[in-house]
């Protein structure tokens, strides 16, 4: 099995829920901050050249957050995190099968104000 693991930064606007505006003439479009993560995920991928390995892909999301209110449903992220691997690599995301990680909260004092809270995307195919 391939498999490779990147840690991200969790932003709040993440979520298929919120990782569109809306333009006031009409429309919606991806939020920059949205963007930029997604560019850097896709980028770290880009790097580990997964376009070879054999399909589908398996996507597992982990995270750690500071306190449960602020924690998201991991599968509401798949949308950014699935078309930010598809934009890089070319793989189509209906080659790829998302899984809901660990959702962990961290321990009073363990994410400090200097930690941020983080989701680990692992990527595995099967040889």
């Amino acid at each position: 099995m391939k498999s490779i693991t990147i840690e991200m930064p969790y932003i709040k606007d993440l979520s298929v829920n919120h990782y569109l505006g809306r333009r006031r003439g009409g429309g919606y479009y991806v939020k920059k901050e949205v963007k930029a993560w997604g560019e850097e995920l896709g980028w770290l991928i880009k790097t580990q050249h997964i376009e070879d390995w054999k399909l589908p892909l398996h996507v597992t999301c982990d995270g750690q957050f500071a306190d449960a209110r602020s924690a998201p449903d991991l599968s509401n992220l798949s949308k950014v995190i699935l078309d930010a691997i598809e934009e890089t690599t070319g793989i189509n995301d209906r080659d790829m099968r998302w899984h809901d990680g660990e959702r962990t909260i961290s321990p009073k004092g363990f994410l400090g104000r200097d930690e941020e809270p983080f989701l680990r995307i692992t990527i595995e195919a099967v040889l």
